[in-house]
């Protein structure tokens, strides 16, 4: 990276990429220590791990960089748009880049599951014990202990530099204090000789400890603890992915008039001005304004619109959308960065960074806890020595409150609750992103729910068939349907697509149509069986002097009155019916607002549609606040203005449309029949798009959290009750290492329990 990279201008923002973070404790250092440089100001988030740094005059990012890696982390400059793509050449732009952090801890955790295993097995079962097998254990756990647990170790001595003390503090403390008297034991005491076993003694009898050795708790609680961190790890690398889905929905090239000549470029060389050609299927390129043609655009995933908008010359358009109908020649008026998508790009980043961060439990009582067990363990060795007994008794006791001290079963709580809780979580189709997650299901008091593709649909359908009861010769309901049907399926609309799918759900194959015209923002007109047919608005039937009768323009006011589409049929000079056409609720949505309401949850509406469309949909399913006629950077706004109100909130949607008020809520839920933009925002995907799995989520990460608190708290109370035991003698290291498997399997079982949860949607 070039000095000049580095300059920034006077009083700019800078975000930096923090690495090397492993608790809140350090973000917290990071920030306080930005912070006392003249001038900055700054806040850095340890579940993004980001800071965001605001720098005055006189300092530029090299030294705000600088001062992160005196603290003993790095920083960085994210990469540039032409870095990335750099970076991403040979293996796919759209994959997300390596994570050198993460493939570390993959290779030390499966190393120390292959060397620790057989070590911690030879410890507990006598029957294995061959001759020199204490040399063996030795052979095997020193690489777990020395390499291994070499990020702990690093940690510790960072975190030691600081006058800190964290979880790795405990970890690497523990282990090399088990490895260290196992050494003394092995090569000054007895443990080292040929033929020697290990018994486990239950009884409270004091020992010297020169004859065990304690490398299957170092090996272990190194192999526990990396599988916890590997995991979190693992759950935080999706940060970044929402902006990656994001930026995918944009078009990759674009066709460019040049003299009249069409020419593909890619869309990053579109300039403001520059013309270009979208077809029908294709995305559009940019923002811009329709200068030659008619069609309909799908703009569902950035507006909400469940029905595709019509546009013609002089209207304008949104990068990103989808065009469905004819060729449209478009002028751009905002390309790259000022484009609608990656303004909202930039809204689900500011929203990810404005997360408040997440403090682990265990770090926060770590920050005291391991003080006093260090005192403890001083204590203890001063007591032994003064009162008279041999070094190795006081040496022995003050190992094992260390060794009982170690949080093998704090390392287990987490991961093991959530690895299981997610697990059955998949099973029914609900994904948990993370521990950070569940913190705000318990106090969630309010859930919005966007209406298109979460509580409807999401596509049009064919609801309703309304036949002219007063034409010269009666129209039945399936020639109703057998005819338009016909006609709309040579139609490439949405809502002719809806038409034609249903009328043949309903009346099996359909004729085809002669003369078929599409007749621009109005209709279709054609042959259908000698017929000359129209289908569309009121206006096409208008042009051919046919008027509705009143019990036609009833029925289509009424539908139109409840936010639906109702598109008119005639043939033979008359009326002859109504097709009511709308994004359909879905069958599970009311019993799904009844579960969350049981919860205790207050659920709001909040649309792009338009107030008629909403109010009747809400009443349908059982919600009785409504916020509807919404832009994308309005929804996000409505999250934080009931966040400022002091409701607890959860937002539900699956559009780009939603993404930035997905990051910024509380608790986002994403339907997984939703865009990539929306499931990478949210916190759980609900898998199955069915609106009652929202229900089941809460309820299973609210069990989730329940059953970590559990494990945390007993993990504790195991070192409470037995730090007293070791002090006194009364608790041999091997004890206490036994303890700690105890203690283990407890907080496993008790995660083990999550797979008893029962779905209430059925699944």
């Amino acid at each position: 990276m070039s000095e000049t990279s580095l300059e920034t201008p006077i009083g700019t923002r800078i975000e930096l990429e923090i690495g090397g973070m492993t608790c809140a404790s350090c973000a917290m250092r990071i920030e306080k220590k930005l912070n006392k440089l003249d001038g900055v100001t700054a806040t850095v988030n340890y579940a993004t791990e980001k800071a965001r740094v605001f720098v005055p005059a006189g300092v530029d990012a090299s030294a705000v960089i600088a001062e992160v890696e005196k603290t003993g982390y790095t920083a960085a400059l994210p990469a540039t748009k032409a870095d990335a793509a750099g970076s991403g050449a040979g293996s796919g732009g759209d994959r997300a880049p390596a994570d050198p952090e993460l493939t570390s801890l993959r290779q030390r955790l499966i190393g120390s599951i292959i060397l620790s295993v057989p070590v911690i097995v030879l410890a507990m079962v006598p029957a294995l014990q061959f001759t020199y097998w204490q040399w063996a254990s030795l052979a095997l756990a020193s690489p777990v202990i020395v390499w291994a647990a070499w990020p702990f170790h690093k940690a510790a001595w960072m975190n030691l530099r600081h006058g800190a003390a964290t979880m790795d503090t405990l970890v690497s403390v523990g282990t090399i204090a088990a490895y260290l008297w196992s050494l003394y034991a092995l090569f000054l005491g007895t443990a080292g000789v040929p033929g020697m076993t290990h018994g486990f003694d239950f009884a409270l009898t004091r020992s010297d400890g020169a004859a065990n050795i304690y490398l299957e708790v170092a090996a272990g609680v190194t192999m526990f603890v990396l599988a916890g961190r590997y995991f979190e790890k693992r759950s935080k690398r999706q940060a970044g992915a929402a902006l990656r889905a994001l930026m995918e929905l944009g078009a990759k090239d674009v066709a460019v008039l040049h003299g009249g000549v069409e020419a593909r470029i890619p869309t990053e060389q579109l300039a403001v001005g520059d013309e270009f050609v979208i077809r029908p299927g294709e995305k559009i390129a940019a923002d811009g304004v329709v200068i030659d043609g008619r069609s309909a655009v799908d703009a569902s995933m950035l507006t909400g619109e469940s029905v595709p908008v019509e546009v013609a010359v002089g209207d304008p358009v949104t990068g990103a959308t989808v065009n469905v109908g004819g060729r449209l020649v478009i002028r751009a008026t905002r390309v790259g960065s000022d484009t609608q998508l990656a303004q909202m790009a930039r809204l689900v980043e500011e929203a990810q960074s404005g997360k408040a961060e997440v403090q682990r439990l265990a770090d926060r009582v770590s920050g005291v806890f391991v003080p006093i067990v260090f005192a403890i363990a001083v204590a203890t060795l001063g007591v032994w020595i003064g009162a008279g007994f041999p070094l190795s008794m006081g040496f022995t006791a003050a190992v094992a409150v260390l060794i009982i001290a170690c949080p093998c079963a704090l390392g287990l709580a987490t991961p093991t609750a959530l690895l299981v809780g997610t697990g059955r979580g998949a099973q029914l189709g609900i994904l948990i992103k993370g521990p950070e997650v569940l913190e705000s299901t318990r106090t969630v008091d309010t859930i919005v729910l966007d209406k298109t593709g979460t509580v409807t649909t999401g596509t049009m359908t064919l609801l309703e068939v309304i036949t002219a009861a007063s034409t010269s010769d009666a129209t039945t309901e399936a020639e109703l349907l057998r005819v338009a049907g016909a006609l709309e399926d040579a139609s490439e609309h949405p809502i002719a697509r809806a038409i034609a799918k249903g009328a043949t759900q309903r009346v099996g194959a359909l004729p085809v149509p002669e003369s078929f015209v599409n007749v621009e923002g109005k209709g279709v007109q054609g042959v259908v069986d000698g017929h000359t047919v129209l289908v569309g608005r009121e206006s096409l039937l208008a042009d051919w002097s046919i008027t509705l009768g009143e019990e036609l323009a009833l029925a289509k006011s009424r539908a139109e009155s409840e936010g639906k589409t109702a598109v008119v049929v005639a043939w033979d000079g008359e009326a002859r019916g109504v097709l009511v056409v709308a994004d359909a609720v879905k069958a599970t949505s009311a019993e799904a607002i009844r579960q969350l309401k049981a919860l205790g949850l207050t659920p709001v509406l909040l649309t792009g549609d338009n107030a008629a469309v909403a109010e009747h949909v809400a009443a349908e399913v059982g919600i009785d606040q409504v916020i509807a006629e919404v832009m994308p950077q309005q929804k996000l706004d409505v999250i934080r203005r009931l966040q400022a109100e002091g409701k607890v909130v959860a937002m539900v949607g699956d559009g780009v449309n939603d993404a930035a008020a997905l990051a910024q809520a509380d608790l986002g839920l994403a339907m997984g029949t939703g865009t990539d933009a929306a499931i990478a925002a949210a916190d759980l995907t609900l898998v199955r798009g069915d609106l009652r799995a929202a229900a089941d989520a809460i309820r299973l990460s609210r069990s989730t959290l329940g059953t970590i608190k559990v494990n945390l708290f007993w993990a504790f109370a195991y070192n409470v009750a037995a730090i007293p035991l070791a002090a006194t003698g009364l608790l041999n290291p091997m004890l206490a290492g036994a303890a700690m498997a105890f203690s283990s399997v407890f907080v496993v079982s008790n995660s083990l329990r999550l797979r008893s949860f029962r779905s209430h949607s059925g699944a």
